[in-house]
């Protein structure tokens, strides 16, 4: 109890440490909004400051979580009829989602015959797994585009089996303009309909000045305090879905959106969003077990035994005739087939030997074929099967992700916006501020707001 409570709080210290930052960012943000001149910069501060509020919501979301875990688990220590718990777990993975298309349908007037007002706005996804929270960049959209593309890799590298990824299209008209005051309350409103109804209270309290001040005794819901109102763009929540492990296959897939109401950020949607969801089970990349083991020859007589270096990961037991050669990348001598087809059992003691043996057994051709390996003792015996036992969990978790191993592009890096003649240099704009600012708060700024 004592070791899972020093967890809990470490991992209370870190988020407080993710909230904190995002506090700092947001503060930025605030200061590079009023201090901005040009339209397309403002969008991206915008942009910035409903991204750090929608991660503040979901790290404080997530401390709330662990603590009722913590209390749970208490009370269920404290019950005496409480049942043996399982405490097998299927491993984590990464979640990669690429390719974001979502096909616009204009008018024929309007994309064909290029009539009416040319109606511009602003958009970008936020994509959130938990608590983790990404951004996409942001795409201007006119009746000259038939489909909104986001060209991100957007990895989520600790997802669970049963993750949620949620994807949420913000827009922005682009004509609109600026209106002081409004910000905070309108915020609020749109991110209470993606978090959820208890946690968008929580932020409509914290976002209302007549609820409570920033010398107010409100304990967590201070934090969320915006800074003075700034007259700025204003985004809003145009459409969302959610992806789970269902929705993960190795090619690019079509999915439904739910659509907001007509408005003046409103831009005409087909009503899906298509994308390529890929999933990397960690039992599929990493090493899962390793260590030397026998295996008994097939088809010899008398049976001999080989001395083996035995490497668990993904659907294969990996056989090198010694450690050094997978250090170094040497092709393994034999590999033993490690699915949900097979069957593994521990054999009878073998008079031979001091331990007992590990039976596995697969199809190939129609003909069961069945590996037997010995361990150095019966502990090394027990390691063995726990691991397999695990990663047949986690197979069985993970479904189809552990058929093959799933491609993953890695992020590409992200550019930096781009500044017009007229407005100078991101950091003539900065300047305007840095008096206001700590030099740890402009290098945030500049490293991560506008890329």
């Amino acid at each position: 109890m004592a070791h899972n409570t020093h967890s809990y709080s470490v991992i209370d210290s870190d988020i407080q440490k993710k909230i904190d930052h995002e506090i700092r960012m947001r503060d930025g943000a605030c200061k590079l909004l009023a201090a901005c001149s040009q339209r397309d910069q403002a969008l991206e501060a915008a942009k910035s400051l409903l991204t750090c509020n929608t991660r503040i919501m979901a790290y404080m979301s997530e401390l709330q979580r662990m603590k009722e875990a913590q209390v749970m688990q208490r009370v269920a220590r404290r019950s005496s009829d409480a049942g043996p718990m399982d405490d097998r777990l299927p491993c984590k993975g990464k979640v990669a989602i690429s390719d974001l298309r979502i096909p616009l349908m204009w008018k024929d007037t309007e994309y064909f015959k290029n009539k009416g007002e040319l109606h511009r706005c602003a958009v970008f996804c936020l994509l959130q797994v938990g608590g983790e929270i990404h951004d996409t960049d942001m795409v201007m959209v006119d009746r000259t585009l038939t489909d909104i593309c986001f060209d991100n890799t957007i990895v989520f590298s600790e997802a669970s089996p049963g993750f949620e990824l949620r994807v949420e299209l913000y827009s922005c008209c682009s004509e609109e303009d600026y209106s002081a005051g409004s910000a905070p309350r309108k915020l609020a409103s749109k991110l209470s309909s993606s978090l959820g109804r208890s946690a968008g209270k929580k932020l409509r309290v914290a976002m209302d000045p007549g609820a409570c001040s920033p010398t107010s005794n409100a304990g967590a819901a201070t934090l969320l305090l915006p800074g003075p109102a700034v007259a700025g763009p204003k985004y809003h929540l145009l459409a969302h879905t959610s992806l789970s492990l269902s929705h993960v296959q190795d090619s690019f897939r079509t999915h439904d959106l739910s659509i907001s109401e007509e408005c003046s950020y409103w831009v005409p949607l087909y009503g899906s969003v298509c994308c390529r969801l890929a999933a990397q089970p960690h039992c599929m990349t990493q090493q899962m077990m390793s260590g030397c083991l026998k295996v008994k020859q097939l088809g010899g007589d008398p049976p001999s035994w080989t001395n083996v270096y035995g490497v668990l990961k993904g659907t294969n037991l990996f056989c090198y005739h010694r450690q050094e050669d997978m250090e170094a990348n040497v092709e393994p001598a034999f590999t033993i087939a490690i699915n949900k087809e097979t069957r593994i059992r521990a054999s009878e003691k073998d008079p031979h030997s001091k331990a007992q043996s590990i039976c596995i057994s697969n199809q190939y051709g129609g003909e069961e074929v069945t590996h037997t390996l010995s361990a150095d003792s019966r502990e090394e015996t027990h390691r063995w099967m726990e691991a397999f036992w695990q990663q047949f969990c986690d197979m069985s978790q993970w479904k189809q992700c552990c058929d093959d191993l799933m491609k993953i592009e890695l992020p590409s890096p992200r550019k930096p916006a781009l500044v017009t003649s007229k407005q100078g240099s991101l950091y003539h704009e900065i300047g305007k501020t840095a008096t206001q600012m700590d030099s740890e708060t402009v290098y945030y700024i500049v490293q991560n707001t506008f890329i």
